[in-house]
């Protein structure tokens, strides 16, 4: 049993186990995809089939040779798909014939054999199989890469190198087994991790060629992590080996200087795994180097979103701040918005400092030079290279607050459909940072959903002030239309007087009016003071208030006529109830004519209490019910009205847990229908609201 060779090869099995189901799942169907699914599989169950002989050295040589024919032929296949027509025509049919030939070598030689034929040495046929399918498919990988173009090279040169480096080791170990007519137990075991070494660069050139119609993920999470653990296996190696060497030569000394070199080694690791400088290059080196892109999108733009919506900040310029610049790993920066006027910026925000301890200045005019290159050009700024080459930025006069602070490394416009609204100042991220097109895009991204942001909170703000400012005036309209009722009522007064001033009953109902009229005028103060007794629900007798409602627009024709009936409790303010009421009989008698009729009636049905207003004045149609009749502010008497009585009936009535029907038709009249639940204690004498509401 041969412990490295079973972790060797069981390694690759399954690291190109895993690169086929990625492949797998990823594939869309085009040729050159599935050539390398299926290689990539024939490959994991090679690699297993000798991890398995490793451990029972009891697999045939005839075996053994199968599967590297099986192998060396799917990549061979795989080649020729991926080179195309790139590749000679004559170059392409040896390739296949070549994997033909193997394949009957392997049933051909058995049956010569059991027929008494000697065949060929079978590990000299190992190795020469070996050698002819390498040097066929190093040619074809040079014929890949010289036929392409400078830009797929990019995107190849992983496949070649990883697929090159496959084939080159075979070359290798075939070539010394030609040599030494026998094959080298440890160039055969660590042949295994080397190819798994090449599995990510497989991977990764995958994943550049979208042609092969292979969309694979190699996280950069797991590159990184994975490039870290192999350095440190590889390091720790070294230094066993360092270790080892130390203890054989030092004689005396050995065991004393092997643990002391063991001690510095460990001091080392950790003080280089604890870099923060040196995963920062690594990160930078693995997106520069394996990677299309510099960023992970995904998961730049997770963090950006989860950053910039939590609540660990109240203020929503510092949360924006910290969201672009840990993307960019930038220490810090600022942010200068426009005012209201857009004459001119002024600084926002800062992170992680406070803007109140940065020496900036009042105001930035939007007439400079900055904010006018910014709206116009909506570039990013580099100030660094601003220094060095002013002209291509067009020798604008940037701030000498701004150049003077070498830290402050870009300036980045924040737009919201076009229109400059602020900018972002940020300080240099730490090296190795260099400005390319990418951070450029994703900085003019960031900045647009930034401003949007922003745009919205203060939009939220605004509307929020706005809604207070409503509720004030929807008050104020309110307490003017109460005051016009009253008014009304007094006038009515003033305008009889001259003939009924000298009848007692007149002056009698006079006196009453007007003690009313002020009782309803104190109460209306009260609650424009928020006195919290101006509103509270009381039992209340339904009938007994349209029977007052009913006696104050007695004075108007047609009068109106209140049903007999026996008295029904509800739970409200006796008096806006009363006004309720009141509003609905006066707007039933300005719709009807003089000689007209105007009813009320109260009763109880079920567990409710009705009131019903009817007239047979001018009525109204359908439409007019349900777009106009309870709109606010909508009023069909011109001049006169206000247009919130109907609207604050309804909301009156609604509040108490009940609701308004309105039946009507032109020429017929109208039908009023008030529904409240009934009281079910007499003596609730202190119910706010909600109570009467939940009763």
């Amino acid at each position: 049993m041969n412990a490295f060779g079973i972790a060797s090869y069981g390694i690759a099995a399954l690291s190109f186990l895993v690169l086929t189901l990625l492949l797998a799942t990823a594939w869309r169907g085009r040729q050159q995809g599935a050539h390398l699914i299926v290689a990539s599989g024939v490959t994991a169950v090679w690699a297993a089939v000798l991890a398995v002989q490793s451990y029972t050295g009891q697999v045939s040589v005839l075996v053994i040779y199968l599967a590297e024919a099986i192998r060396g032929g799917a990549w061979l296949l795989t080649l020729v798909a991926v080179a195309g027509i790139a590749a000679p025509r004559t170059l392409s049919m040896a390739a296949r014939g070549l994997c033909v030939l193997l394949l009957a070598a392997a049933v051909v030689l058995p049956l010569l054999e059991h027929f008494g034929i000697a065949m060929v040495n079978p590990t000299l046929l190992l190795s020469r199989a070996g050698l002819a399918l390498s040097l066929l498919a190093l040619i074809l990988l040079e014929q890949i890469y010289r036929n392409s173009s400078q830009v797929a090279r990019r995107s190849l040169k992983f496949f070649i190198i990883g697929v090159g480096t496959l084939f080159a080791y075979d070359l290798f170990l075939y070539s010394q087994t030609e040599l030494l007519r026998a094959v080298s137990v440890d160039a055969w075991t660590s042949r295994g991790i080397l190819n798994a070494f090449a599995m990510p660069l497989i991977a990764i050139a995958a994943r550049r060629n979208p042609e092969w119609s292979l969309d694979v993920f190699v996280s950069r999470q797991i590159v990184f992590y994975s490039t870290t653990v192999l350095v440190i296996g590889s390091y720790l190696t070294v230094m066993a080996l360092g270790g080892y060497y130390v203890r054989e030569i030092g004689g005396a000394w050995g065991n004393v200087g092997q643990i002391v070199f063991f001690a510095g080694a460990v001091v080392v690791l950790a003080s280089l795994v604890t870099s923060t400088s040196l995963r920062r290059h690594t990160r930078v080196f693995l997106s520069k180097h394996f990677y299309r892109n510099k960023y992970d999108y995904r998961v730049e733009w997770l963090r950006f979103i989860g950053t910039l919506s939590s609540t660990d900040e109240d203020d929503v310029g510092r949360t924006a701040l910290r969201a672009i610049a840990q993307i960019f790993t930038s220490p810090g920066g600022f942010l200068f918005l426009s005012d209201e006027t857009g004459k001119k910026f002024l600084p926002y925000a800062a992170w992680p400092m406070s803007i109140d301890s940065l020496d900036l200045p009042a105001s930035v005019s939007a007439e400079d030079d900055l904010p006018q290159f910014l709206a116009r050009k909506q570039w990013i700024i580099d100030t660094e290279e601003f220094r060095r080459s002013p002209d291509f930025y067009g020798n604008i006069a940037i701030p000498q607050w701004l150049l003077d602070h070498q830290q402050l490394r870009i300036i980045s416009p924040m737009l919201q459909l076009d229109r400059l609204v602020g900018f972002v100042v940020l300080y240099d991220p730490p090296p190795p940072f260099e400005l390319t097109y990418e951070d450029r895009d994703l900085l003019k991204t960031l900045g647009r959903h930034v401003a949007t942001h922003i745009a919205q909170q203060d939009a939220d703000r605004r509307l929020a002030e706005s809604r207070q400012f409503e509720a004030y005036n929807r008050l104020t309209a309110f307490m003017m239309h109460d005051l016009k009722n009253s008014v009304a009522q007094l006038k009515l007064i003033v305008a009889n007087a001259p003939r009924h001033k000298h009848n007692p009953e007149f002056v009698d109902d006079a006196v009453a009016t007007i003690a009313n009229t002020a009782d309803r005028m104190t109460k209306l103060i009260e609650q424009l003071r928020g006195a919290t007794s101006a509103d509270r629900h009381v039992p209340a007798d339904l009938r007994e208030l349209a029977q007052q409602a009913v006696a104050r627009c007695s004075y108007r024709a047609p009068t109106p006529k209140l049903a007999e009936g026996s008295p029904v409790m509800v739970l409200a303010n006796a008096e806006r109830l009363s006004v309720v009421i009141e509003h609905i009989i006066r707007n039933a008698q300005d719709a009807t004519s003089e000689t007209g009729t105007v009813s009320v009636s109260v009763r109880q049905n079920g567990r409710e209490a009705e009131l019903l207003v009817e007239d047979t004045g001018a009525g109204m149609d359908a439409d007019f019910i349900r777009n106009r009749l309870f709109r606010p502010f909508d009023s069909t008497k011109g001049a006169k009205g206000m247009g919130i009585g109907a609207y604050q009936v309804r909301e009156y009535i609604r509040l108490l847990g009940g609701d308004v029907e309105v039946q009507s038709s032109p020429g017929q009249g109208t039908r009023f229908k008030v529904s409240l639940p009934l009281s079910r204690t007499q003596d609730a004498s202190s119910a706010s609201p909600a109570d009467a509401v939940n009763s």
